[in-house]
């Protein structure tokens, strides 16, 4: 292994192990487990080392492997990280390990749920990875199938009817991301020569952005051709958000799919959403991006201040989590849509906080309903007698989510206030309300499920397993350390987001 295939050893080493835990016996369930587990610390490794090699002075791209795929359709295998995609291939291998032994409570058709989740892994890696558009296209439909079976086959009592929602929702937007990458494909390089020879088109990521400029091309369906090619970019990058109205299939994919998948859903598959809009929708479309900033600000805050406020009536402990998702997703878009300094990195650092504190979330969810076999925020009571440790830890999780100061989530949120304020100063005063929501619909939350008389029929439940803890100390210790010190990720991204922003301020 060499620096410049570091990347592709990160994206396929999940596919190495698949064909070991289909070989082995379905009764070897605890070895099946280790070889799952260990095949997802692999790429954790990796990314540490990655993260230690990474120049974060360097706003190009680094590590590049890069070679042509299919010469006949100007197809590249192209990876590379830089300051937007490095954060996200950090998050993606730490939540896959912590989701992979989270997963060793599953039973059934073992060899089966760590195949499909391994390969899941690989999809999101090189989605954060490709710069080939036709590349990253094909990655990002990786994650699909695998995760409709996972949620199908592995989930709740409406775990099909989830699954087909989750899987048409996804079709639509890939289907109008598919359409958008043709119409950017056969308009690239028009004209051009070079020595008399016509350059090819090209879905190389860098050259549409750096050697094209889709502003003049020719309209499209009567409509400016940016224009039309970015809402339809827009739209498939904005249901994997999910922002409203796109929102209506991740309450019921998280519902029903095992606690595992839940953070999967939370910790990454969101993030794809906004970092998809950020890499090609501000990259290749700056002028329809300025257009649509204003539109883009108001789903934001509309998100934010919608999902909140349904939050308040939710009596499942995992639905609310999904739709708080919802609100705190919102804030990417509000700041990124600013094109400020504290905004646009406010909301990438909205994507990290947001994909440690939601898994958290999700795990411990998952911990009362492992023993108490629902999740209904009601049916409990003085639950802070009995498990201490676990009443902890999820009161370290929603203070993290609300934005106390002293945790990660305080400084993302700070952060795209700070930006947006300036630009869109009512909807921030309208968005930040929404905080004051937040912080009802948890502080609710809490009265209900752990103060109060200790309900007779939970006196003898356990509090937190060495396995749960190891799941959740992680991403417990993060949130805190982030809060205190977002340096450590702050840095990788600074300068790539103002080499960004100079785009459009120039």
């Amino acid at each position: 292994m060499t620096e410049s295939t570091l990347l592709s050893w990160i994206v396929f080493t999940p596919l190495l192990g698949i064909p070991v835990i289909l070989a082995l016996p379905k009764e070897k369930k605890q070895l099946i487990r280790y070889v799952a587990a260990i095949t997802c610390a692999i790429p954790l490794l990796l990314g540490v080392y990655l993260y230690l090699i990474f120049d974060p002075s360097n706003t190009g791209i680094q590590l590049a492997h890069h070679f042509v795929w299919i010469r006949s359709f100007h197809i590249e295998y192209y990876l590379g990280v830089d300051g937007l995609s490095i954060l996200m291939i950090l998050l993606t291998v730490l939540i896959s390990f912590i989701a992979c032994i989270a997963s060793f409570g599953i039973e059934k058709y073992l060899r089966g749920y760590f195949a499909l989740f391994l390969l899941l892994e690989t999809g999101m890696l090189g989605t954060f990875c490709a710069l080939d558009f036709f590349l990253f296209y094909v990655f990002w439909e990786v994650m699909l199938l695998p995760m409709y079976f996972l949620i199908g086959i592995w989930g709740g009592p409406r775990k099909e009817y989830a699954a087909i929602k989750f899987f048409l929702y996804t079709l639509f937007g890939s289907l109008l991301m598919l359409l958008a990458i043709i119409a950017l494909y056969f308009n690239s390089n028009p004209a051009t020569l070079v020595d008399g020879t016509p350059v090819p088109h090209t879905f190389n990521m860098i050259k549409l952005i750096t050697e094209n400029d889709f502003a003049n091309a020719p309209a499209l369906l009567g409509f400016a051709f940016s224009k039309i090619v970015f809402i339809a970019l827009f739209i498939g990058f904005a249901i994997k958000v999910p922002i409203v109205p796109f929102h209506t299939w991740l309450p019921d994919a998280h519902v029903e799919a095992p606690t595992p998948i839940s953070v999967i859903l939370a910790g990454v598959l969101l993030k794809m959403g906004g970092y998809g809009i950020l890499r090609v929708n501000f990259g290749i479309l700056p002028e329809a991006t300025v257009w649509f900033a204003p539109a883009m600000a108001l789903i934001g805050g509309v998100s934010i201040v919608y999902a909140a406020f349904v939050c308040l009536a939710q009596k499942d402990l995992k639905k609310l989590i999904a739709y708080s998702s919802v609100s705190h997703m919102g804030f990417v878009l509000l700041g990124i849509a600013s094109f400020t300094e504290q905004g646009i990195t406010g909301g990438v650092f909205q994507m990290w906080t947001h994909g440690l504190i939601s898994p958290m979330l999700f795990l411990l969810a998952g911990v009362i309903y492992d023993r108490a076999h629902h999740r209904e925020i009601e049916g409990f009571g003085g639950l802070a007698y009995r498990m201490p440790e676990y009443t902890g830890a999820i009161g370290l999780a929603f203070m993290a989510s609300l934005g106390l100061p002293g945790l990660c989530g305080f400084i993302s949120e700070v952060l795209v206030f700070l930006g947006a304020f300036p630009v869109f100063r009512t909807l921030t005063i309208i968005s930040a309300m929404a905080v004051i929501i937040t912080a009802a619909y948890y502080l609710w939350t809490i009265q209900r499920m752990f103060l109060g008389k200790l309900n007779e029929k939970y006196k003898d439940l356990p509090d937190l397993t060495w396995r749960e803890r190891f799941t959740l100390y992680p991403l417990g210790a993060l949130i805190v350390l982030l809060g205190i010190y977002p340096a450590p990720a702050m840095s990788l991204i600074t300068d790539k987001l103002m080499n960004i922003l100079q785009m459009f301020h120039g």
